[in-house]
């Protein structure tokens, strides 16, 4: 009995974008159960699709990035084809992106006009409605391209229990004690942070209030001066930065192991979500209608100032006050609540 085709999904190289495509491989999956899905992802984002349920087998890319690397997609795309593949999702709007699954031969390669990509994409879906949300985005190539908007799947991960005690005895945590995460970074520029001395004005509410808690700082080695700043700041034992010291498949873990995440609109906010953990989120300079958090219990915090949101990576005005003017007392007020058990 020859063995099943499978469906390709292309990754996006944003964390957050990963998660949020999420539902389209839930839709795909419910479309044919049966036939196994291959993601193929950048290392910094492979982790993220290894704690999805829908996903067989995670691929990872061997491209510089930025690089078209043409005799290296060949090569890569000569490797896929002795896979079997039916169809690929290609969700990155890039045209060498969109060279692969040409080159392998797959049938039906399925994306967004992106780069003018005509006759690499032929099922073509075209993004015409404004600042559309990014899971009703990706989860639109599920359908044909004149199918109506879908939405009411939310993102969702999940993390083993022996994964999570790992990660916990790895960050000091005691058996049964409580865990509150900072993601006090934000991959696309300093505009979406929330000030260092908030974070650590946060961490004294918290901890006052709840003494025994452990405060962690995730994030990447980009955000490690951040997170050491906040915990300065704090100045308590109690608050640890392992920003840039854990791998992302450690942090994901440690984050599925939380009573409660604060984080600035970043990959690490969107990875809470999807595990479903309490998440205050915090916005600035970005919308918090087009990416909002979908766990049960959730709260999105914008001043929606007349400037915001102004998508830029520094303040175009030089005030920052989308995130200086968001006072620690209104998040504590969010979070609190939280905490109660």
């Amino acid at each position: 009995m020859d063995a099943p085709m499978r469906t390709l999904v292309i990754s996006p190289n944003w964390i957050g974008d990963a998660v949020m495509a999420q539902p389209l491989l839930r839709r795909l999956k419910q479309a044919q159960p049966d036939r196994p899905i291959d993601v193929l992802a950048a290392p910094s984002v492979a982790p993220v699709w290894r704690a999805m349920a829908e996903v067989d087998s995670v691929l990872e890319t061997p491209f510089r990035h930025g690089a078209l690397q043409l005799k290296q997609r060949w090569q890569y795309a000569r490797a896929l084809r002795r896979r079997g593949y039916a169809a690929a999702y290609i969700l990155p709007n890039t045209l060498k992106y969109a060279l692969i699954p040409w080159l392998a031969g797959i049938a039906t390669r399925v994306g967004y006009k992106g780069e003018s990509r005509y006759g690499l994409i032929n099922v073509m879906h075209h993004d015409e409605v404004p600042a559309r949300p990014m899971v009703a985005f990706y989860g639109a190539l599920a359908a044909p391209p004149s199918a109506p908007l879908q939405g009411g799947l939310k993102p969702r991960m999940q993390v083993g229990a022996a994964a999570q005690d790992a990660a916990a005895a790895g960050a000091g945590l005691a058996p049964g004690q409580a865990l509150v995460v900072f993601a006090p970074g934000a991959e696309f520029g300093a505009a979406k942070r929330w000030p260092a001395a908030h974070f650590a004005a946060l961490a004294h509410a918290i901890l006052d209030a709840h003494p025994g808690v452990k405060i962690v700082m995730l994030g990447s080695p980009k955000d490690q001066a951040a997170g050491e700043e906040v915990r300065l700041l704090a100045d308590s034992a109690s608050v640890v930065n392992l920003a840039g010291a854990t791998r992302l498949e450690v942090a994901i873990a440690l984050i599925a192991r939380a009573d409660a995440v604060i984080a600035n609109d970043s990959g690490l906010l969107h990875i809470a979500s999807a595990l479903n953990r309490p998440v205050v989120a915090l916005y600035g300079p970005t919308d918090p209608d087009h990416a909002p958090p979908f766990s049960d219990l959730a709260a999105s915090i914008s001043l929606r100032l007349a400037c915001a949101p102004c998508k830029q990576r520094t303040c175009p005005l030089g005030h920052h006050d989308c995130m200086k003017q968001l006072a620690p007392a209104l998040v504590w007020q969010a979070l609190r609540p939280m905490l109660v058990k």
